[in-house]
């Protein structure tokens, strides 16, 4: 019986296009508050197609399906909505964001998130109070007080794009979180941090669904469920020591075992140029 609380996103049968080209073929995933859910897959998959789909980028069409929280379709809503209904994505590949500093632009995006019905122009939180937790947050992510006083991602590293995102979700605390690839150009030192700093952030009032291609931002964040995109679709889901498995073995198990899937992934990646669906 599938659970129907407001502790659950559910995405049903959703089918994405990009640029007219059908690349999520009908994928079904249910991630409650306080679980940790892994998404593995080879490149071109569509991991980084269902993250950008569940949060509304525009170039990323669902032709069927649907996302659900509250029992309200997010497929229906714009964007910034999803963001303040609780839903958090940390992208493979942060914008840049010239001329706006950090501590700005995390205060606007603060109070939006915890005010939904926030109107343009209406107050934001209090300074002193934003300011105090800011500086615990930092602290507690071993991440310097200048940071806060750069510019969104300007001149960033690899790796302090991928702190930030961190530090968004520390500070807007959502329900339900989407790391894309949050390992993706980290030394083995910086995936240990950012392991761990998932997990501090994380616990029972967050759902997580992590994309990774490895074995290691999971140390500190067991998955109760990993899930294995091939083709545009999830063929296979089980445990902890699913991810174990393919991080040590690769996808030629799952080839040969969804050998359906596996032919439109070899259509897939013969077509073209392709769009960004990691």
């Amino acid at each position: 019986m599938i659970d129907r609380t407001p502790e659950t996103l559910r995405i049903v049968n959703l089918h994405v296009s990009v640029a007219g080209k059908e690349i999520l073929r009908g994928v079904s995933l249910e991630i409650r508050r306080g679980e940790i859910h892994a998404l593995m897959g080879p490149n071109g998959s569509g991991k980084t197609t269902l993250g950008l789909a569940v949060m509304g980028h525009p170039g990323y069409e669902a032709t069927a399906g649907q996302v659900l929280l509250d029992d309200v379709n997010l497929l229906e809503l714009e964007p910034h909505e999803r963001a303040r209904a609780g839903v958090f994505m940390a992208f493979q590949r942060p914008v840049t964001i010239p001329g706006v500093k950090m501590a700005d632009f995390l205060r606007h995006a603060v109070s939006n998130v915890r005010n939904p019905n926030r109107k343009e122009g209406e107050e934001l939180l209090p300074m002193r109070e934003f300011r105090k937790e800011l500086t615990e947050q930092m602290k507690a992510l071993r991440i310097d007080a200048e940071f806060a006083r750069r510019y969104v991602n300007d001149g960033f590293s690899g790796g302090e794009m991928k702190r930030a995102e961190i530090l968004q979700l520390a500070m807007l605390r959502p329900r339900f979180a989407i790391l894309d690839e949050t390992d993706s150009g980290l030394d083995v030192d910086a995936v240990r941090l950012a392991s761990q700093s998932i997990a501090q952030i994380g616990g029972h009032e967050m759902g997580i669904l992590i994309i990774t291609h490895h074995e290691q931002l999971l140390e500190h964040n067991q998955p109760h469920f990993t899930h294995v995109m091939l083709g545009g679709r999830i063929v296979e889901t089980g445990g902890p020591e699913l991810a174990r498995e393919l991080h040590k073995r690769g996808y030629d198990r799952l080839r040969a075992d969804y050998p359906d899937a596996a032919a439109v992934e070899r259509e897939m990646m013969a077509v073209g140029p392709k769009p960004a669906v990691g």
